[in-house]
Formats: C-alpha cells, structure tokens, sequence
C-alpha cells in the first residue's frame, strides 16, 4: 500500500468518524421527529377528538381528517410508538386550526374519535400567557395574539392593565395565537387540558 493510498484511507476514516454522529442524528430525526423529552408528552388532537384514551382506541388512521382540513392544520404522526403513529394531531407552530365555518374533520371522521361540536364548545388545549416575554411588557404595542383570534374577545383580550388576558372558558385552543406571536420562544403557547377536562 503507497503512502498516498494510506494517506487517503486515514482521511476517509477520520471523515467517517466525524459524520457519524451527524448521520446518527439527521437520522434519529427523520425516524423520530419529536424529541426525546417530549415522547409520552400529549398531543393537541384535532377539534372534537375524545379523550386520548379513547381516541387511541376509536380512531382508525384513515386519514379522511388529514385530508379533508381546509387550513391543512391536521398532520398523521409519522414515525412514533406504534399506538400513534399515523394518528392525526395539530402543532400550532406549523399551523394552527383557524375553526373553520365546515367543522370538516369532525364530519368526515367515520369512527366517531372526533365528536361533532359547536366552535365555542371545541376545545383542542388552553391558550397560557408568558407576560415576560410579551413585547407589550417592553412597551412595544403588539396585538397579534388578540387581533387573529378567531373567537375574539370571548377567547382572549387586554386587560385594564394593557396585559393580554386568557379566558379559559373562551378558549378554543386552536393555536392561531401562538402562531402569529412574533416573540421567540412564543409568549403564548397551546397547552394540553388536564386529563380531568
């Protein structure tokens, strides 16, 4: 073997040694998109959908809610734990449900793991508010959160204090908020309801 020929197969080793930990990773990523901290974190479901429980038995992953979703907010998980994986979930960061005036998911679901209900009645998570991180706290008169809202004032509002204020009986969950809140990380977030709601 020449040197040039050991030479090569030295660099192309040290190569592979590097890049093996990159590739570990993209591929972990590609195979599992959500991050390890948050595997048996609970998913935003679509509008209507039972409780996670019983919506893990009822839904059948066919698809009709991915596919039927005007604003294209419900996406199947596509690599997970088999029990939900292909199942349909929402993720306010790459599209929040807009409640739309069809309710489609709700009618197209045969099985019944979306519950047909009215739009002031759905409730896919809670709005929570960070006011330490709002841009009003640093007095920049920002109203994104409140302006997109599909609810309105039901659902979210300033306070007296010029404070964004949740109500949580208005509250849709839809992430409309979150996603149009320029703050990074988000000041308003979508939470999963308590398992008791």
């Amino acid at each position: 073997m020449s040197d040039e020929t050991g030479r090569r197969d030295f660099f192309k080793e040290a190569f592979n040694q590097i890049m093996k930990p990159v590739a570990e990773f993209i591929d972990d990523r590609i195979i599992n998109p959500f991050p390890s901290d948050e595997q048996n974190r609970v998913l935003l479901r679509p509008p209507g959908a039972l409780p996670e429980p019983e919506f893990l038995d009822t839904c059948l992953r066919c698809g009709n809610c991915v596919r039927n979703c005007p604003a294209n907010a419900i996406q199947p998980i596509e690599s997970h734990a088999s029990q939900i994986r292909n199942t349909p979930y929402i993720d306010p960061e790459e599209q929040p449900c807009v409640i739309c005036d069809s309710l489609a998911c709700m009618h197209v679901c045969p099985s019944g793991a979306l519950q047909l209900v009215f739009a002031e009645d759905i409730r896919i998570g809670l709005a929570v508010f960070n006011v330490d991180s709002c841009l009003r706290t640093k007095s920049v008169e920002c109203s994104y959160c409140v302006d997109t809202c599909p609810i309105g004032e039901d659902a979210i509002k300033f306070s007296q204090e010029s404070i964004v204020e949740v109500l949580d009986s208005g509250c849709t969950g839809c992430g409309v908020c979150q996603y149009a809140c320029p703050t990074d990380p988000k000041s308003i977030v979508i939470e999963p309801l308590p398992v008791s709601q």
